[in-house]
């Protein structure tokens, strides 16, 4: 595995560069942080939930995502709805506009992965891209071995 240095260089380069991207998706303002509107996938795909719910599968402060779901909810993106199994608490779920900004961040990441891999033969970004899927999944398997890491679910965002 003499591979491994490189390829844990290029982990650190990757996180860095994703984290910088983030900035130059052109999505416009859609009323809320970045970080805010990434948790619109995990209510698009699983509905409804409690901001605690939230919290636990983005592996967040609870806060931060109050603060966050605020900001959703200020946007028109979600709305605060009861929760139908106990009735003084409230849960969220993702608005029409919500769909609508998901859709706008799918698409700006798609043109940014687009202008990225320009040049790329297609079967080449196929093997890539069934590479990074079986080192996700990899990962995500350790870390359920790991009593102290519980990995996110999977999800589009």
């Amino acid at each position: 595995m003499d591979a491994l240095p490189q390829l844990a260089e290029e982990l650190v380069r990757f996180h860095r560069l994703a984290t910088r991207s983030r900035s130059i998706l052109s999505v416009g303002d859609l009323g809320a942080e970045f970080s805010a509107l990434m948790l619109l996938f995990p209510l698009r795909h699983r509905g409804p939930m409690r901001a605690t719910d939230l919290a636990e599968i983005k592996q967040a402060d609870p806060s931060t995502i109050s603060r966050q779901v605020a900001q959703l909810v200020k946007a028109g993106l979600a709305r605060r709805e009861a929760d139908p199994v106990d009735g003084r608490a409230s849960r969220l779920a993702i608005t029409d506009a919500g769909l609508a900004a998901c859709e706008q961040l799918e698409q700006a990441r798609q043109a940014w992965l687009r202008e990225a891999l320009d040049g790329w033969p297609e079967d080449r970004i196929a093997t890539f891209a069934g590479l990074f899927e079986q080192f996700n999944s990899s990962v995500e398997a350790l870390l359920r071995h790991d009593p102290a890491a519980t990995p996110p679910p999977r999800e589009n965002a």
